[in-house]
């Protein structure tokens, strides 16, 4: 049976090495896999639900896309395409709002989290949001997707659409219901300056986070002052729980090298932390400088993005409004 793949990324610019560690890096894997099908969309129309300037809308499409090609995702072998280009996103999320329900909508945690205190000043499309995501889903009839912990909840959403979709006009399995793909290992990665947040763009200080951008001298920089603990480094049976910043540095050091927590325990046991900083320094130079100077190289030529941007809402379109066309007939339309 062929895995059909479905996952988007919000072009928010700046991406860092949480995103490449907790999702592009798992979308190259699956690429590579056998009897693999993969779409990769860049959510833009996600993006919009919170205020978006912009040209700088525009540079971040590219630059995510830039990102996912320097990191290894071919755009031969996987469609990537950006959302808004393909109307079938937002003709299904109609659709399918109408299918599922308030109560639904209202358990939704993340929303919660996002809108704050004032939800009345949220927008509708930040609260009707996990609709639109259903739709990108289903149109594809993915049978996986790759989601972190946080999505969870909106991937059953999607799965409770399909099934009431097809209970409402008697077309048993015509919307696929997926199954979430959640990473085991290392899909949460914190900041470099507290070790109980989450790394993010959005953290007022650059020396919280890895871009993808930054250069070897600055990647070098930030391990160096990010925060460990006054303890040795932990021995092989030691339970990190109480010690967030040092586990988020072997999860990072374990992820990058392709072995186990335990294995990198082992490694670094009794050792001082300088030189574990050292080592964890010379593999992220080794990993993402690459990805950043191509990164860099892409953007240079906005044109040839422009192209394979072009090139794969032709493909996903094939498919996706294939699939409007069959549910408008089945509601009547």
């Amino acid at each position: 049976m062929i895995k059909k793949i479905f996952s988007g990324v919000q072009p928010s610019g700046n991406l860092h090495l949480g995103n490449y560690l907790g999702a592009i890096k798992n979308f190259v894997n699956l690429q590579n896999q056998k009897e693999t099908e993969c779409v990769y969309c860049i959510v833009d129309l996600h993006a919009i639900t919170v205020k978006q300037e912009p040209k700088e809308l525009k540079k971040n499409i590219r630059e995510t896309l830039a990102t996912f090609i320097a990191s290894g995702i071919d755009y031969k072998k996987s469609i990537i395409f950006n959302q808004s280009s393909v109307s079938a996103h937002s003709e299904g999320a109609w659709i399918l709002s109408c299918v599922a329900r308030m109560g639904w909508l209202n358990r939704m945690t993340q929303f919660k989290e996002k809108a704050g205190k004032d939800k009345e000043k949220a927008s509708v499309g930040l609260y009707a949001y996990p609709v639109l995501m259903a739709a990108d889903i289903l149109l594809y009839d993915a049978t996986h997707v790759p989601v972190g912990h946080d999505q969870k909840q909106h991937l059953e959403l999607c799965r409770d659409i399909a099934q009431r979709f097809n209970s409402d006009f008697n077309v048993p399995d015509f919307l696929k219901t997926p199954e979430p793909l959640i990473q085991k290992n290392f899909s949460r990665i914190m900041s470099l300056k507290d070790g109980t947040k989450k790394m993010s763009k959005s953290d007022p200080s650059d020396l919280s986070r890895i871009n993808l951008t930054d250069d070897s001298d600055l990647i070098v920089s930030k391990i160096k002052k990010a925060k460990t603990d006054s303890m040795p480094m932990p021995s092989i049976k030691e339970d990190l729980n109480k010690r967030s910043e040092t586990d988020n540095l072997l999860g990072i050091y374990s992820s990058l090298s392709n072995q186990t927590l335990e294995q990198s325990k082992k490694e670094f046991a009794g050792k001082n932390f300088s030189d574990f900083k050292e080592k964890l320094s010379d593999l992220l130079v080794e990993k993402i400088s690459p990805i950043s100077k191509e990164i860099n190289k892409l953007l240079n030529d906005e044109k040839h993005l422009d192209s394979i941007l072009f090139d794969g809402s032709q493909k996903a379109d094939k498919i996706a409004s294939k699939k409007i066309k069959e549910i408008k007939q089945l509601i009547g339309f």
